[in-house]
């Protein structure tokens, strides 16, 4: 995003993990933006997916002013990225009707492109932050939409607005537990299962993420340590040359004495048979 290379050859290449995870998040809004429009929401449900919504947003922000930040040049970068600021001004419907455009770009990119998974693979870190966003803002959406759905008509309930689903997706999906809001229905049950079930497993590979940043090196010291290795061997070959050179060299200089030592002494064999 930071390079000068036009729209259009960028956008036929194979976009960067970040990249695609902004055009899913975008997928994803976009989606539940029609369900806010078309749908039939009770007013907590409503306001419950313009949070998330406005949160989806507020990333689309950030990644963009990010990419404005390490932009070389500013001016190219907004002329090629416009769209993306105005998909990511929030309480606006029919702005964010835009990322549209990042969705056509998703789907053009998915076929004319032979190989996404390579390539993402190959920037496993960027690959692996990339994935943990979009599954931590997918598993928070799905999780309270679905609670406060399924609690809202409950008998009991304790989950009956939008900032006790999202407190209750918060706490649950990250294992915590504090037990001030919870599902009284089975089917809330099933469902908190399934999320802490996916709270354990995406902690799981953010531990695993920490442990190979601060353990394992990473491409760069790997690089680094690989060029200078075949920087030092490239060394001692030349300096191995040199020596089968200079010893060659120092051959050809003893054969052309002994050569010339020979030389004089036939000579003087010659002048002595003569006399």
């Amino acid at each position: 995003m930071t390079d000068k290379t036009p729209w259009s050859l960028r956008t036929l290449g194979t976009p960067s993990p970040f990249e695609m995870a902004m055009m899913i998040l975008s997928l994803l809004s976009v989606i539940i933006v029609l369900v806010m429009t078309f749908g039939r929401l009770d007013s907590e449900t409503y306001r419950l997916l313009f949070f998330i919504d406005t949160s989806i947003c507020m990333i689309f922000m950030l990644n963009f002013f990010i990419g404005l930040f390490r932009a070389r040049d500013k001016l190219f970068f907004i002329k090629h990225h416009w769209v993306d600021f105005i998909a990511s001004i929030p309480a606006i419907e029919a702005l964010r009707m835009a990322r549209l455009f990042q969705i056509l770009r998703v789907i053009r990119l998915i076929r004319m492109s032979r190989s996404l998974l390579l390539p993402l693979i190959k920037q496993r870190k960027q690959a692996t932050l990339a994935s943990l966003l979009v599954a931590m803002v997918t598993i928070l959406t799905l999780a309270s939409v679905i609670i406060l759905i399924v609690e809202s008509g409950t008998e009991g309930a304790n989950i009956q607005t939008a900032e006790q689903a999202i407190w209750w997706a918060l706490v649950t999906i990250s294992t915590v537990g504090y037990g001030d809001h919870y599902p009284v229905s089975t089917a809330g049950h099933i469902i908190g299962g399934v999320v802490i079930v996916s709270g354990v497993s995406f902690f799981g590979v953010i531990s695993g993420y920490m442990a190979s940043v601060f353990v394992a090196p990473d491409e760069a010291e790997r690089q680094e340590r690989h060029d200078a290795s075949k920087a030092e061997l490239k060394s001692e070959l030349e300096l191995a040359l040199a020596r089968m050179e200079e010893n060659q060299l120092k051959m050809e200089q003893n054969q052309a004495q002994m050569l010339a030592k020979i030389t004089e002494l036939q000579l003087s064999l010659d002048k002595k048979s003569n006399h």
